[in-house]
């Protein structure tokens, strides 16, 4: 059996409360090193909680032989103890064990394409520009506004991000801009250059699937002004017809072994080599992307959440991109803006902060400034030889099928938001959760594991984990309300209060899911077999999700966007307003039992129908 997909548990309390910035004086790094280091949960009490887990899952007999595996493992001397001080002494000698795993397991050793499966991206509303020169002065604020806050991150002034009163890790910051992940056969690594001495002094600008070095300061190391950028654009615009020239872009869209060979054939040309080097080093990718069919009104945001995501396949926007990059900002000729991030760099609420930023500075002026000399912006250059050309044919096929597959469905709900919920004491994220599970089994008539997303940033160097949201309270609760013959509450025994039946977990240090990898991948370095408990059937149960759920804030209205990770799952990314809710489904066709529009449906009903239990 495979790894775990990796998972760090918190409790659902310190989700409910929304990551909030506060400005301060002085350095955002200020509490970092305050902060603790991810701590090892007891072996007891995980399997415990394991056991807990799997009762909506398996029947009696089974859950009766999988007590007896986890007895097994957790035999002193056994197994499980040599595992748990492996793992407890890796995390006395990293600032967290558990990101290391998760970093590689679930990002770098993942061999399918990043495009839908593992980037993460966001839309800002709807720009108030139609045509080509408005898309340029759009794109000239976007640069600005990243240049902004790239000096925030150099100065270490961003806003520190808190969960409630505790400050939260910021590293990840430094880590957004000026990355790039890099191919590899079997896994893939990440390079940061935002630290090194000689940072980058450019963007890449992505135009009829060409790639430009645009400089982006003065030779004083002042940003260039809005004005200044607008020239700079409008050189490449009027210079860079489409041409003959072979959509390299579009190959950072197939599966990672074949990007993986391409690349290293690639590099074997020094131009090429200087101009992969050229787009990984740059602040980021600016895409500036050709017009697209024009669609109803009513219609615009899902077409801008796909245009985002991947492009709209070869024949349009999919080779205007370079999928790899940390961030990549795409601006269309329809007023459509949105951001495209890698996953293995940064994490959504990271890239949710630089796109409000960004959404906010829209709505400045753009001030002439004096006419001053600027370099010429560099067309990156590639020789492409026949094998080459092959797999960019097979990157079209690949990214075409994608795109055919991959469907997005959104709810904009306006009918109350977290105001409603917090005024009837109920936590309004547990509300929605449990929302999103009956909606789930009013399609599908059947429970399924489901998670949400969660920001384990409290401890140092954290990244993203998970809390199942699935539990025995939960699927008592959705019996009992699609159950005309109960009351809602007549099933459930009146101590538990609804935030109650989405908190699987005793405390914020006792991760399990996470705890879990962490064993399997010591087992693995110290050659030892894989334990039983990690191979039982009952395991697979737990972890066989079918919902992947996320709230990701965002102040200026962005829509979150994301995709399954696997086909046989949904995607559910939904941001919480005081008075209205947006929920962003997604599924992929090619699973007939799946769809997005029917989930969401089923969404906006049940958050209808649990208004009348308050």
């Amino acid at each position: 059996m495979g790894m775990v997909k990796p998972c760090a548990l918190v409790s659902s309390c310190h989700l409910m409360k929304p990551v909030s910035r506060t400005w301060v004086n002085g350095r955002c790094l200020t509490y970092q090193h305050a902060l603790p280091t991810q701590p090892v949960p007891t072996l007891q009490h995980t399997c415990e909680r394991y056991l807990i887990l799997l009762e909506p899952f398996v029947e009696v007999d089974e859950l009766k032989r999988t007590k007896q595996l986890v007895q097994e493992f957790l035999k002193p001397g056994g197994v499980g103890e040599k595992l748990q001080k492996g793992l407890e002494k890796k995390a006395l000698n990293t600032d967290n064990w558990l990101t290391d795993y998760m970093v590689q397991t679930d990002y770098l050793d993942n061999r399918l394409p990043v495009v839908a499966y593992s980037n993460i991206s966001a839309c800002c509303p709807r720009m108030d520009f139609r045509d080509k020169q408005g898309q340029i002065r759009c794109a000239a604020k976007v640069i600005r506004a990243i240049l902004d806050f790239k000096t925030m991150i150099d100065n270490e002034t961003v806003p520190v991000d808190y969960l409630g009163r505790k400050p939260l890790c910021m590293n990840q910051y430094s880590q957004l801009l000026s990355s790039c992940r890099i191919p590899g056969l079997e896994t893939d690594s990440v390079v940061f250059h935002g630290k090194t001495s000689y940072p980058s002094r450019y963007i890449t600008l992505a135009y009829n699937s060409q790639f430009f070095m645009v400089d982006v300061y003065n030779s004083d190391g002042t940003p260039l002004t809005v004005h200044q950028l607008c020239v700079q654009l409008e050189r490449i615009c009027s210079s860079s017809l489409e041409t003959s020239t072979e959509p390299v872009g579009i190959l950072t869209s197939l599966n990672r072994d074949s990007w993986s060979k391409c690349y290293d054939r690639l590099i074997q040309n020094k131009p090429n080599k200087e101009a992969l080097s050229a787009i990984q080093r740059s602040i980021c990718v600016v895409c500036l992307d050709k017009a697209m069919p024009q669609v109803p009104d009513d219609m615009y945001s899902r077409g801008n959440v796909l245009q985002v995501v991947h492009g709209g396949g070869s024949q349009w926007n999919s080779a205007n991109r370079w999928f790899d990059k940390s961030v990549q900002f795409i601006i269309g000729e329809d007023g459509g803006l949105g951001n495209n991030v890698s996953h293995s760099c940064a994490d959504g609420t990271i890239g949710m902060a630089l796109t409000d930023y960004v959404s906010a500075s829209m709505k400045l002026e753009i001030i002439e400034s004096p006419t001053v000399p600027l370099p010429t912006p560099q067309k990156l250059h590639f020789n492409i030889t026949a094998d080459i050309k092959k797999a960019i044919e097979e990157a079209k096929q690949s990214i075409d099928k994608i795109v055919q597959d991959l469907d997005f469905s959104i709810l904009s709900f306006n009918r109350y938001g977290k105001n409603f919920l917090k005024a009837n004491k109920m936590s309004p994220d547990a509300f929605i959760q449990m929302a999103i599970q009956l909606a789930y089994y009013r399609v599908h008539r059947q429970h399924c594991a489901s998670y949400e997303a969660a920001s384990m940033r409290l401890f140092r160097q954290g990244r993203v984990g998970e809390i199942p949201s699935t539990s025995s309270a939960s699927v008592a609760f959705v019996m009992a309300f699609n159950d005309p013959n109960k009351k809602v509450w007549g099933a459930i025994d009146r101590k538990v209060k609804l935030p109650e039946m989405y908190n699987p977990t005793s405390g914020l240090k006792q991760g399990i899911f996470g705890h879990f990898l962490g064993l399997q991948h010591q087992a693995t370095e110290k050659n030892i077999p894989m334990p039983d408990i990690f191979t039982d059937a009952s395991f697979d149960k737990v972890f066989d999700y079918r919902l992947a759920t996320s709230q990701v804030p965002s102040k200026s209205g962005c829509l979150p966007c994301a995709c399954p990770y696997q086909h046989k799952m949904y995607d559910i990314c939904y941001t919480l307003m005081k008075d209205d809710m947006t929920f962003v489904v997604s599924a992929f066709k090619t699973n007939t039992e799946n769809n997005s529009e029917e989930l969401k449906k089923a969404v906006e009903d049940a958050l209808l129908d649990m208004r009348t239990i308050l």
